[in-house]
């Protein structure tokens, strides 16, 4: 997995100026660094689905890890100027003993049985509920990381984290993820834990969105000569002029993953996934 290096703030004198050298310099490569050496791994606690979720309090944002933009794997991600309204759905993944004990971007130890997480752009730290598409088990994270680097993947999360998901086993999940502010009144675990699980909701890949229902149908029309026979057209809702274009619906991860490789070939890298 790849990490951010650790980078430190200028030194005072001339600080606007350093700044800004700084921030551009930290911002154009992220090095891909080995794993750290190999530390002893605690065994796991005897109850982990114990372990409490994280609890969102207000921080400041951590002096590394949070760059205007990085580069990583040859791509350049650009971090959100707030977590404020972030909901996203998409692929969760997790990550374990290679990576325990060392640092985060944020700089911080990486412990595998904490409640954290890794994002590309989330400004660090971000508070955010995690829920199972699948199973409806939701928990709280805080994403002090960056990363995952996989194509199609959303968060990396801990080892306790995915385990109190119940995706250890099969390594990814359906997940929504929703930015929490710190303050603002959390539905309680146990009311999580007593929710039936919802049903999977249907699952698509968008894979463009066109003011103009002719580029909306060219769209189309290079997906279905592709052999996409699954792509449609999502005439606009009142009030909105956006036509949107999908593909599917998918019902596993893998599906998902060789449909997001075959639109990648096609020139459409950056396809998302959407429930609606």
């Amino acid at each position: 997995m790849t990490r951010l290096p650790r980078w430190l703030p200028p030194a005072r004198a001339g600080a606007a100026a350093l700044l800004a050298l700084a921030l551009a310099a930290c911002a154009t490569t992220a090095h891909r660094v080995s794993a750290p050496a190999p530390v002893p791994v605690p065994p796991p606690p005897a109850d982990i689905a114990r372990i409490p979720d994280a609890v969102p309090r207000a921080e400041a944002r951590s002096l590394h890890g949070n760059p205007p933009f990085y580069d990583a794997l040859g791509r350049r991600y650009f971090l959100l100027p707030s977590a404020d309204g972030y909901d996203e759905r998409g692929v969760a993944s997790w990550y374990g003993p290679t990576f325990h004990g060392g640092n985060t971007s944020s700089g911080e130890p990486y412990n595998m049985y904490g409640m954290t997480a890794a994002h590309k752009t989330l400004p660090l730290p971000t508070y955010a509920r995690v829920t199972n598409l699948a199973n409806g088990r939701s928990i709280v994270v805080r994403i002090n990381d960056r990363g995952p680097f996989v194509a199609n993947r959303i968060i990396d999360l801990s080892y306790t984290a995915a385990a109190k998901l119940d995706m250890l086993r099969d390594g990814t999940a359906w997940v929504e993820v929703r930015a929490l502010t710190p303050g603002a009144p959390q539905v309680p675990a146990e009311t999580m834990a007593q929710t039936p699980p919802p049903a999977l909701p249907l699952l698509y890949v968008q894979t463009g969105a066109f003011a103009d229902p002719a580029n909306a149908e060219r769209e189309l029309g290079r997906l279905h000569a592709a052999g996409l026979a699954s792509a449609f057209v999502i005439p606009p809702p009142e009030g909105l002029q956006l036509y949107r274009v999908r593909v599917g619906p998918v019902g596993s991860v893998a599906e998902f993953d060789a449909l997001a490789a075959r639109l990648a070939a096609l020139g459409i890298p950056d396809a998302r996934l959407v429930t609606d």
